[in-house]
């Protein structure tokens, strides 16, 4: 055929004549509007072997690297953008305060060890973030801000959502209340992306978003993902069916892996699809009427939020 648009020959099994060789690179010697070169990939080496200069020339030497045509020289030594300011002190040599790491002994620890700081809220108590994130958060005005700001700011916001810590496991314990509140935070500029880079932020990545805002709003320690599932099955093993409990152990699974966007109503018909192999009327044989597995799904979760020291 002649496919005249091929820009690209490779050669990766062994060619035993000199005609195959040119009858496999004359595919690429087409001439195609636009296309002014082909490349030859040989991972053979065929070309060794069948070096023609009658048919393609002599070798041709690369091309010298050329000076910088602003500068002159080479490397180029035109001047670089000057390194953007620190969110925080605002200089461009950044002048906060910076630990040491314990393990190196480095300002900017080289044993990729995290460097901690810590920020002191107006109630008073110390909340820890990672020293070297780089991540920039947006005020709702447009301004750009620290990750100490923004948490200064969320701390600020949080108690026109709840009132106490009481309060916030109660919403967080139902989905549609969970549902809402998230939708409320995002409309304050709080949104998914926003709280999860929190998450990197205070090293809770394998916790939940409740992490975030029990951290900001009351300087609770983050509790991961898989330590609130143990915790729930103790209540889960002695208040479901057994059957109840192969499915909420399935769901279960799904949060600690993914989050706990797995735990919103929505996700319950996928699950059920997942775990039945798409058949519901098995997952209704197994587990009740529709709207007992949706009381199930959804009371099953305020067992993930109860306090540890209950748990």
């Amino acid at each position: 055929m002649d496919a005249r648009n091929i820009r690209n020959i490779v050669l990766m099994r062994p060619i035993n004549s000199i005609i195959e060789f040119k009858q496999i690179i004359g595919r690429g010697t087409r001439l195609y509007d636009g296309k002014d070169y082909f490349t030859i990939y040989d991972f053979v080496k065929a070309h060794h072997h069948f070096s023609d200069p009658e048919w393609d020339g002599e070798p041709i030497e690369p091309e010298a690297p050329k000076p910088c045509p602003k500068c002159g020289c080479l490397p180029c030594e035109c001047v670089k953008a000057p390194p953007q300011p620190c969110p925080v002190c605002g200089k461009s040599l950044c002048e906060c305060p910076k630990e040491r790491c314990p393990v190196c002994g480095k300002l900017y620890c080289v044993c990729k060890k995290k460097i901690r700081t810590k920020v002191k809220l107006a109630d008073g108590k110390e909340r820890t973030i990672q020293h070297m994130m780089a991540t920039t958060f947006w005020h709702p005005d447009g301004t750009p801000m620290s990750a100490q700001q923004f948490m200064e700011l969320l701390f600020g916001k949080l108690p026109e959502f709840f009132k106490d810590e009481a309060e916030l496991r109660a919403i967080w314990s139902a989905p549609e209340t969970r549902k809402k509140l998230l939708q409320g935070l995002a409309e304050k500029g709080f949104g998914g992306e926003q709280l999860a880079e929190m998450q990197k932020i205070i090293d809770a990545e394998k916790s939940d978003i409740f992490d975030v805002l029990a951290h900001v709003a009351y300087a609770l320690p983050p509790v991961t993902r898989e330590v609130r599932a143990a915790n729930a099955k103790v209540y889960i093993n002695t208040r479901f069916s057994a059957k109840q409990q192969v499915f909420l152990d399935f769901v279960l699974s799904h949060y600690v892996s993914v989050g706990v966007g797995e735990l919103d109503q929505e996700k319950l018909t996928p699950l059920l699809r997942l775990k039945y192999h798409n058949s519901i009327a098995d997952a209704v044989a197994d587990l009740g009427r529709p709207d007992e597995i949706g009381q199930v799904f959804a009371g099953f979760q305020k067992y993930l939020y109860q306090p540890q020291a209950a748990a």
